[in-house]
């Protein structure tokens, strides 16, 4: 599998894993979250095609980290909130987890590459999934301190 596969593979078991919290999510804000997480990993997915079959390709900015820390505050409002986070914690420390190792392959890629604009590439892809490392840290961080006044927080992105 060449590295291409390798990286279209991972996007989409992340793009699965966070449609099904979505449809879990009880809490529209959660599921908006989620949703915008899948669609960003099928845009991943989406690059990496278009890279292995030597077709143009471009990647707009993703909007995922500014939307969900927006909607932070209105979900920590909710009094349902803390016991959905809490209830769903281990599903999000997955999801943490495959993001760090998201970030870190991304690297390794862009150490390895030696196209300047492909290196770069991997680094935005990096950061991208650094961001969405970012939204999972502060629901986690609010399943575990739901009494806590828990305020949006910014994270290097690994573990």
């Amino acid at each position: 599998m060449n590295v291409f596969d390798f990286a279209m593979k991972i996007e989409l078991q992340g793009k699965a894993y966070y449609e099904t919290l979505a449809e879990s999510a009880r809490i529209p804000e959660l599921k908006g979250i989620f949703t915008g997480l899948a669609a960003d990993e099928q845009k991943h997915y989406d690059l990496f095609k278009s890279l292995k079959e030597g077709k143009n390709w471009g990647m707009a900015d993703s909007t995922m980290l500014m939307q969900a820390r927006s909607v932070f505050t209105d979900l920590i409002e909710r009094p349902e909130a803390p016991r959905e986070t809490q209830d769903a914690l281990g599903a999000y420390q997955l999801a943490l987890k495959m993001e760090a190792e998201s970030v870190m392959l991304y690297e390794q890629m862009a150490k390895k590459e030696e196209d300047p604009v492909l290196v770069r590439l991997y680094l935005t892809l990096a950061n991208e999934e650094r961001s969405h490392y970012n939204i999972l840290d502060n629901l986690c961080q609010l399943a575990k301190r739901p009494k806590e006044c828990v305020q949006w927080r910014e994270s290097e992105g690994k573990e």
